[in-house]
This record gives C-alpha cells, sequence and structure tokens, in this order.
C-alpha cells in the first residue's frame, strides 16, 4: 500500500536531516575537530542538532506511517507532518547561535514533542 503523505514528509525531514549532518562536518573542519566535540561548545551544539532529529524524526515517521498504513486521516497526518518541520526547523533556528535555552528551541522541541504525542493518540484510536 503506498504512504504518499509520509513519503512527502519523510523526504523533507531527510533533507533537513542530512543538511544537519553536512554542517556537523563543515563545522569539524572549520573548528579543526576530528571526533567528538573537541571541547568546543558550537561544535557540541551543532552536534547536539543533528543528534535531536536523529533521535525523534524516526519515531514520528513510524507513527506516520503506521497511521497511514491503518487509513488515518490525511488532513491529521499533513498537520502532524507540518507541525513536525515547523517544530525540527524552530529548533534548529532558535539553537544555532547559542547554547542558551531560546524561545525557539522551547517551541521547536514542544512542536517536536506535540506531533509525535498526537501521532501516538491518533494511532492508539485507530486500534481501541
Amino acid at each position: 500500500m503506498p504512504l504518499p503523505i509520509t513519503a512527502l514528509y519523510a523526504a523533507l525531514l531527510a533533507l533537513i536531516i542530512l543538511a544537519l549532518g553536512i554542517n556537523v562536518t563543515v563545522h569539524r573542519v572549520k573548528l579543526h575537530v576530528a571526533i567528538g566535540d573537541g571541547g568546543n561548545p558550537e561544535m557540541l551544539r551543532m552536534i547536539r542538532l543533528h543528534g535531536n532529529a536523529i533521535e525523534y524524526v524516526p519515531l514520528a515517521l513510524t507513527l506516520m506511517s503506521l497511521y497511514e498504513l491503518n487509513g488515518g486521516l490525511p488532513v491529521a497526518l499533513h498537520v502532524a507532518g507540518i507541525a513536525l518541520i515547523a517544530g525540527r526547523a524552530t529548533q534548529t533556528w532558535g539553537m544555532w547561535s547559542t547554547g542558551m535555552t531560546t524561545k525557539g528551541r522551547q517551541i521547536g522541541q514542544s512542536l517536536t514533542w506535540l506531533s509525535i504525542g498526537a501521532l501516538a493518540v491518533l494511532n492508539l484510536s485507530r486500534i481501541i
């Protein structure tokens, strides 16, 4: 069964994760850090931006695909997908230039958690 909605958001989120991964490599070269963060707070931030996306996006996409496979509402998938992309972009923006907690970082992470929570509830509603 095709999953066109999940495929759309998976592709967009893959591009975000790819960009974040490339950014880590660019910073490694710029800051002369071969492994780890080299004790550099900027390098650590770039690693965590990428790592945070890697930690949350696969779970969200798994929940999206299961919901779509089980005949979930397309509008719910789009709302969750848009919120997830907005969350990832907002968190990246909020964390890019400072290690301090910012509104962008808080809003971005909240949107990510909200998307995952909503998708979990939506999946439960399909099977209960």
